[in-house]
């Protein structure tokens, strides 16, 4: 009995969108433009930090390390050219001016991790703007539905029963549009949350390994 009522409940719902969709769609469509954003930047974020960053740091560098201490430089470099990781990249921005004082050696780490850095934070901070946008839009959606039912209810020649129903799915579609900008906005935002921690985390690897290289380089030299 009670699978019953449930089933029924949520076939009720779902008319009840359908009917909202069908009365006044514009402002649900424009979320849902919103969200294929969200859905398209948080996969391809999440794919480029998996792919991009999935060196282990301390193992390659202890690799360096050791062809570095042995006075293979050129063997390193060849190493860090296997890839186009970003690890790799920075690494290989010291090797290469290994030979030159430390000052040079600074210089050419520091610019290769200022090209690097903002790699990893790219498009993240959109997801919160999409986030206020979504949930505007399902303001906008809102008021505009409550504007329209009580125009309709407030014109003549309608009966006590038609203006309780129009008022009642008026409500329905107001809601439906806060409910699926708030929807969105709170998905964008854990989004942001785990791809910010995620991008920082990268940031500080790689800081460290910037810092490893210059002084085992400077170590090296001297």
């Amino acid at each position: 009995m009670h699978l019953l009522l449930f089933a029924a409940e949520g076939s009720s719902h779902s008319d009840q969108f359908m009917a909202a969709f069908k009365h006044n769609p514009t402002f649900m469509v424009m979320n849902m433009c919103v969200s294929a954003i969200v859905l398209t930047v948080t996969i391809e974020r999440f794919y480029f930090q998996a792919s991009r960053y999935k060196v282990n740091s301390h193992e390659f560098f202890a690799q360096i390390k050791k062809l570095v201490s042995a006075g293979n430089i050129d063997r390193a470099i060849k190493l860090c050219e296997a890839s186009d990781y970003p690890v790799l990249q920075l690494v290989k921005a010291g090797l290469t001016h290994s030979n030159k004082g430390p000052d040079e050696i600074d210089a050419a780490l520091s610019e290769k991790l200022s090209e690097l850095k903002p790699e990893a934070e790219k498009r993240i901070g959109a997801l919160w703007s999409l986030a206020n946008i979504a949930t505007l839009i399902g303001l906008l959606g809102t008021v505009f539905g409550l504007i329209a039912t009580f125009a309709a209810i407030a014109a003549p020649g309608l009966s006590g029963a038609d203006k309780q129903a129009m008022l009642a799915n008026g409500i329905a579609e107001a809601m439906y549009n806060t409910a699926i900008g708030l929807g969105i906005a709170v998905f964008c935002m854990a989004v942001h949350v785990i791809l910010h921690t995620r991008s920082k985390n990268i940031q500080h690897d790689l800081e460290s390994v910037m810092e490893r290289t210059f002084n085992l380089l400077t170590l090296q030299s001297r």
